[in-house]
């Protein structure tokens, strides 16, 4: 197994590489032996941290719920992992009116959604107990998935934290997650939960929020960061990538990208995907040139500066990637490696679009 750069998240979990593969593609567009071969690759590579979801795979439907969390258990006890090497997340759907086969929508994230939630995923990934459970996004009104701003009239009855907060604190306490995560969250999400957490004597297990950042998505600084910074939050980033737009295949020469590429695939299915990026916007393929171009200068892929990009945030535990080829997942892991001097930091104006 390879050095991998890692981080600590946690005092009794063991420190996790700076790439979480997530697998959310896992049983859809990766077939079941292909992703064993991914997973096996990354392990093989360093990597032991792995983010899935109740929900996966994307795009969800009903005959394939739940099979991303089925395949990654397939692989843990096929590869006879070490339980306390690998890093283990997972997600509880928020409220939803599309995806009836899971508990009816889900309607809210109550305690018995949220008991539920927790037993069909342990029993999915075939473990005693998670490392990392993850609100996937709130139980509330937010802008999400490509949305920017508030709008109050949008909001509608929920869940209080309260009760959500008490109901993973239950879990807790029977020994079937040792941690909390938060996803697609705000500041005042953020916020609230973790002044909260400490009416639950919970402060310490709220440990991570993941949510977008990328080179074409950077509203985790507007605000969450400054949270994440004093609260000594870290931040899970995914679609590093931009769901594929940074590694250039969208704006080729054709300029319509691989058939077989996530958003030419699935056109049209995957609603929440598509309306978080205006694939043929001026701006938008403007940056994605520039940062190739960027990227040819250094002798690196797209791929590769992209990801490089993000992990070089000081607040990023780790980048969450997906792959469905093993020579994506080489790209991404070169990422890991491409930390010197030379390369564009954080926030510098080679890489502000």
């Amino acid at each position: 197994m390879m050095a991998m750069p890692t981080f600590h998240l946690a005092p009794d979990l063991p420190p996790v590489s700076r790439l979480c593969f997530g697998t959310m593609t896992m049983g859809e567009q990766s077939g079941a032996a292909s992703s064993l071969r991914l997973l096996d690759a990354a392990f093989d590579a360093g990597v032991n941290f792995f983010d899935t979801a109740e929900m996966y795979p994307v795009p969800q439907r009903r005959e394939t719920h739940g099979r991303s969390e089925e395949l990654l258990g397939r692989w843990l006890r096929a590869r006879r992992a070490p339980r306390d090497h690998v890093v283990i997340a997972t997600k509880v759907a928020g409220p939803s009116g599309q995806m009836t086969w899971i508990r009816g929508g889900p309607t809210s994230l109550d305690s018995h959604n949220i008991t539920a939630a927790i037993d069909d995923s342990l029993r999915r990934l075939g473990l005693d107990y998670i490392d990392l459970y993850q609100i996937h996004w709130p139980d509330r009104y937010v802008p999400m998935f490509g949305e920017t701003e508030y709008d109050p009239s949008c909001q509608y009855t929920s869940v209080p934290m309260e009760q959500q907060l008490e109901s993973l604190g239950r879990a807790i306490d029977a020994g079937k997650i040792k941690y909390i995560g938060l996803s697609n969250e705000t500041p005042y999400g953020l916020m609230k939960f973790l002044q909260l957490s400490k009416d639950f004597q919970l402060h310490s297990k709220l440990l991570t929020v993941q949510n977008s950042y990328s080179l074409l998505c950077r509203s985790f600084d507007s605000g969450l960061a400054e949270c994440c910074h004093h609260e000594r939050i870290s931040l899970l980033a995914y679609s590093p990538m931009a769901m594929g737009i940074l590694s250039g295949k969208y704006h080729s020469s054709d300029e319509s990208g691989p058939p077989d590429a996530r958003m030419n695939l699935f056109k049209g299915r995957y609603s929440e995907g598509e309306s978080r990026y205006k694939l043929q916007s001026p701006k938008v393929k403007a940056a994605v040139k520039e940062y190739t171009q960027i990227a040819a200068k250094y002798g690196i892929s797209p791929a590769t500066l992209a990801i490089a990009f993000v992990l070089r945030h000081s607040l990023v535990a780790s980048a969450v990637f997906g792959a469905t080829k093993l020579w994506q997942l080489h790209e991404v892991l070169q990422a890991t490696k491409a930390f010197s001097d030379d390369l564009p930091k954080h926030g510098c104006e080679e890489c502000m679009t």
